[in-house]
């Protein structure tokens, strides 16, 4: 069965990829560089590498041919370059993707969308809601992940999150829970959607199995790292404030799920037993993450 994973050289896209190709599934990945590093970084691992482009349906046939199934993480949101935003790609590109897995008569479809408990009131959450809709419309088998917060991404510095540098921001008041989960724990759940029996035509919610504070997280990373963390804060109403002028629909996005991060994120940890996977907990998540941070700086 070939396997064609749609955002490959992502985040998520390329945990995947690797995931499958470790377990001895033919994965094409398709990307829009093949000469980019982490293209060739997946090729290496054992992934064929095609060229394609969710805002090319001409490219989306091209590419289908042959593939049994599909997995898509790709959006507009981290890796937007010219052309992209969430019209052309996670509204437009990801249609026109279902369409052609449809007509293709793909086996199986699986979609990472995001938490149930953003609702659809910002562009990115609009877009996803969207493309779940389609594909419960659709003739396909289809799977629709829908992951809280992303532990590598929400504890990096990207979101002012660096315990190296010694600071990190909480956004409101830091006290509502969250269900964040490993990108290794959400690659697990797509590869074993691809077949895990009694999933087809589901929605599925994906957490970790122990929803933490911001401010909970906090005290893990300074316990892992033995360094006390300087906190800033930006106040749920700032967010809000900022999120209602704001005129780019990426800007809104990321300020809209700021404020559902603010409110809290708590998913039910029924999903690792429907999909046979066992997610880590952030206390090992952490000591994984800046264990080694004091001892390196």
């Amino acid at each position: 069965m070939m396997i064609l994973v749609v955002g490959g050289t992502g985040l998520l896209g390329g945990s995947v990829a690797r995931k499958l190709v470790g377990a001895g599934r033919s994965v094409s990945a398709v990307v829009r560089d093949p000469s980019s590093e982490k293209a060739r970084a997946l090729e290496s691992a054992g992934a064929e590498i095609v060229s394609g482009d969710l805002k090319d349906r001409a490219g989306l046939e091209r590419v289908i041919r042959g593939a049994d199934a599909v997995v898509c993480t790709a959006s507009a949101t981290l890796s937007r370059r010219e052309g992209d935003s969430i019209d052309t790609v996670d509204v437009a590109g990801v249609r026109s993707l279902i369409e052609v897995a449809e007509a293709a008569a793909v086996r199986r479809f699986v979609f990472i969308s995001i938490s149930p408990n953003m609702g659809d009131d910002f562009p990115l959450a609009t877009a996803k809601r969207a493309a779940e809709e389609r594909l419960r419309a659709s003739r396909l088998d289809h799977v629709v992940l829908q992951p809280s917060y992303f532990a590598e991404v929400w504890f990096s510095p990207v979101v002012g999150f660096d315990v190296a540098g010694g600071t990190v921001c909480v956004y409101g008041d830091g006290e509502a829970k969250v269900s964040y989960v490993a990108v290794d724990d959400v690659s697990s759940a797509a590869a074993r959607a691809l077949d895990a029996p009694g999933v087809g035509r589901r929605t599925i919610p994906i957490g970790g199995p122990q929803a933490v504070s911001q401010l909970e997280a906090i005290a893990l990373a300074e316990r892992a790292s033995g360094r006390r963390l300087r906190v800033n804060r930006m106040a749920l109403d700032e967010i809000k404030a900022q999120r209602a002028a704001a005129a780019d629909p990426l800007q809104a996005s990321f300020l809209g799920i700021l404020e559902h991060l603010a409110l809290g994120d708590e998913i039910p940890n029924a999903w690792g037993k429907v999909l046979g996977v066992r997610p880590v907990h952030m206390a090992e998540w952490f000591e994984r993450a800046f264990g080694n941070v004091s001892r390196n700086g």
